[in-house]
C-alpha cells in the first residue's frame, strides 16, 4: 500500500460532454491517503459528472483515472468497485427489507463451496454477520439491533451503515455524495465523526457537499469546481467561508 498522504487516485485532464453541454472540460484532482478532498461547487458545476467517471457510471470522452499512478479503466461501476473505488450517492442504494449484513454483501455474499458454480453455493450468513458487525464496532456505528431492517432504522443510521459498507470494501476510494443531506444537527454529527474515522484509517475520501459548516470541520483541501472547469483549490481552515464561497460562486473575494 502506498505511504499515507500519497495520491490514491489520480484524474487527469477529465473532459466529458452530453451533445452540446461540455459537462468536464480539462479536470484534473488528486485525492491522497489519510485524507479528506472537498468537492464544490454550484449545481451544474461538475462535481457529480466527475464523480460518476470515476465510478463507473460514464466514459470520459478525453483525460485519464490512475490508482497509485497506473491507469485504470472504471468503465463501469461493477469494474470500479473491482479497482477499490466506492461511492455512496444521496439515495444510499440500501435495500430496505433487509438487514445491514444483508445490505453490505448484496451482490457479493459469502458463498461455500468455492469450487460450485454461484447459484448452487451456500450463503455463510453467520459469517457475514460476525463480518459486518466487527466492520460496524471498529468504525464506532451504534445500531439497536444488527438484526433490525434498514427501513425502520433513521436517516443517520442509514446513512452510516452505506458509509460503513462502502469503507468495508474500499481499498483505495471512498465517494460520498452529500453524506449529511436531510440529516439533523445530530445525525449529521455522527455521520462527520464517521467520515474522520474513515480519514484516520488512511481511506481517501472525497466528499461532495453544500454543507460548508461540514466542509470546514472535515475537509483538508476542497477543489471549486464551476461550469466543468477547476477554478480553485483551498485549505478549508486556513481560508474564511466567505473567501470559498466567493470561489465558487464567481465573485471577486
Amino acid at each position: 500500500m502506498s505511504a499515507p498522504h500519497a495520491p490514491a487516485l489520480s484524474v487527469r485532464g477529465a473532459t466529458k460532454r452530453f451533445g452540446a453541454v461540455v459537462a468536464l472540460d480539462d479536470v484534473s484532482i488528486e485525492a491522497r491517503r489519510g485524507e479528506v478532498l472537498a468537492l464544490l461547487g454550484d449545481n451544474g458545476a461538475g462535481k457529480s459528472t466527475l464523480i460518476k467517471c470515476v465510478s463507473g457510471v460514464y466514459r470520459l470522452d478525453a483525460g485519464s483515472v490512475e490508482i497509485d499512478g497506473s491507469p485504470i479503466d472504471p468503465g463501469s461501476p461493477a469494474a470500479a468497485r473491482a479497482l477499490g473505488i466506492e461511492t455512496v450517492y444521496q439515495d444510499l442504494a440500501l435495500f430496505d427489507n433487509l438487514d445491514p449484513a444483508a445490505n453490505f454483501y448484496a451482490g457479493r455474499e459469502m458463498t461455500v463451496p468455492r469450487w460450485l458454480p454461484r447459484g448452487l453455493r451456500l450463503v455463510r450468513r453467520r459469517a457475514m454477520v460476525d463480518t459486518t458487525a466487527g466492520v460496524l464496532r471498529r468504525l464506532e456505528v451504534g445500531l439497536p439491533d444488527v438484526g433490525t431492517a434498514v427501513g425502520l432504522m433513521s436517516g443517520g443510521q442509514r446513512q452510516a451503515i452505506a458509509v460503513a459498507r462502502a469503507a468495508a470494501f474500499a481499498t483505495n476510494v471512498v465517494i460520498l455524495d452529500e453524506p449529511t443531506a436531510a440529516l439533523g444537527v445530530r445525525e449529521s454529527r455522527h455521520v462527520l465523526d464517521l467520515i474522520l474515522r474513515l480519514r484516520n484509517e488512511g481511506h481517501a475520501v472525497i466528499v461532495v457537499s453544500h454543507a460548508m459548516d461540514h466542509v470546514m470541520e472535515i475537509a483538508d483541501r476542497a477543489v471549486v469546481m464551476r461550469r466543468g472547469r477547476v477554478v480553485g483549490e483551498v485549505v478549508p481552515r486556513s481560508e474564511t467561508r466567505q473567501q470559498i464561497v466567493s470561489l465558487i460562486v464567481g465573485g471577486d473575494g
